[in-house]
């Protein structure tokens, strides 16, 4: 086993406006690590203020995957045209995050702090509200500290602060003979309770396939929604079709249909061209479901509800089972 304990200080900030289409990029400049089975390649990018590949504030920094691979088919990879690591979204799925503006927001004065999971003490600016596509600027990292084996890897996160919130947040992720698991905990150190959402992007990119015709979308339940289908979607039961492969646009749509059963919580993404797929499941009920696609990844974004008193914690477990027909 191998640790690694870092404390972070601040990264610069920049905004960049970018495209959603792909070209080859080198990313070997970032720090990555590597784990393995006989079955499954992952390849994951390292929590890093000064190198990182990511270094914005919308998303949780660990657990980025830049690579799975699977009897010769490949789940992941970059989806833009250029890459800025302090830009909001450019990095690599399944990845997470957070819709809520974050712990102590809407307490914080001008230029006092909040807290971003998985990112650190942020600087609460000159605003009406809170801008999830702005990259803001950072107080305090925390201190990250990395375990890994050769099939396995942990995250942890941990975060002190004097406004109240305070947590240790670890991420592990686990591989399995056709997949793997990504497990949660998050340990409520602080005077306030933490009532927060948390989505994941996923940005799959199955074998490189352009998002249309050859990909389909499968839910447990019956599907609907209100949002405009572009006229690349369809909807029929229980499964999302594209009927038009997107070019130079992208689509997105708020999902109903689900329950409270955890059972709902569960997506299959197949590429019928390439025969390969994956399935994915969290053992907590849905808060919400959103796609959204474009010409390089398709996103089935799922939503859960965290709430944890102070000295409690609370766990969860995302499950990737990869097949291929």
């Amino acid at each position: 086993m191998r640790s690694i304990c870092v404390h972070l200080s601040l990264a610069g900030l920049l905004l960049l406006q970018t495209n959603c289409t792909m070209k080859e990029t080198d990313f070997t400049q970032y720090p990555s690590t590597v784990i393995s089975n006989k079955e499954v390649r992952m390849e994951v990018y390292l929590p890093d203020p000064d190198k990182g590949l990511y270094r914005a504030t919308r998303f949780d920094w660990s657990g980025v995957i830049g690579s799975v691979q699977y009897k010769g088919h490949e789940y992941f990879g970059y989806w833009k045209e250029t890459h800025d690591p302090t830009f909001h979204e450019d990095l690599t799925g399944p990845v997470e995050g957070y819709i809520e503006p974050g712990l102590g927001y809407a307490e914080a004065e001008t230029g006092g702090g909040f807290i971003r999971i998985g990112v650190g003490i942020i600087e609460k600016e000159d605003e009406p509200e809170y801008s999830w596509n702005k990259t803001y600027k950072i107080l305090d990292h925390g201190t990250w500290k990395i375990d890994q084996g050769d099939d396995w890897i942990a995250f942890t996160h941990e975060i002190e602060s004097d406004f109240g919130y305070g947590y240790i947040y670890t991420k592990t992720i686990n591989l399995k003979n056709d997949g793997f698991t990504i497990r949660h905990t998050l340990h409520n150190q602080g005077e306030k309770a933490i009532e927060t959402d948390q989505f994941n992007h996923n940005f799959f990119m199955i074998d490189g396939e352009q998002s249309g015709t050859p990909f389909q979308i499968t839910f447990p339940y019956t599907i609907s929604t209100e949002d405009d289908l572009k006229g690349f979607l369809e909807i029929s039961g229980k499964e999302l079709s594209f009927i038009n492969d997107i070019e130079n646009s992208s689509v997105f749509l708020e999902l109903d249909g689900y329950s409270e059963d955890p059972a709902d919580h569960k997506v299959t993404v197949l590429n019928r061209k390439s025969g390969a797929g994956v399935t994915y499941t969290v053992d907590k009920p849905l808060a919400r479901m959103v796609f959204w696609a474009c010409e390089t990844t398709l996103s089935p974004e799922n939503s859960i509800w965290i709430s944890v008193e102070p000295g409690q914690q609370e766990s969860w477990t995302s499950a990737y089972s990869l097949f291929v027909k």
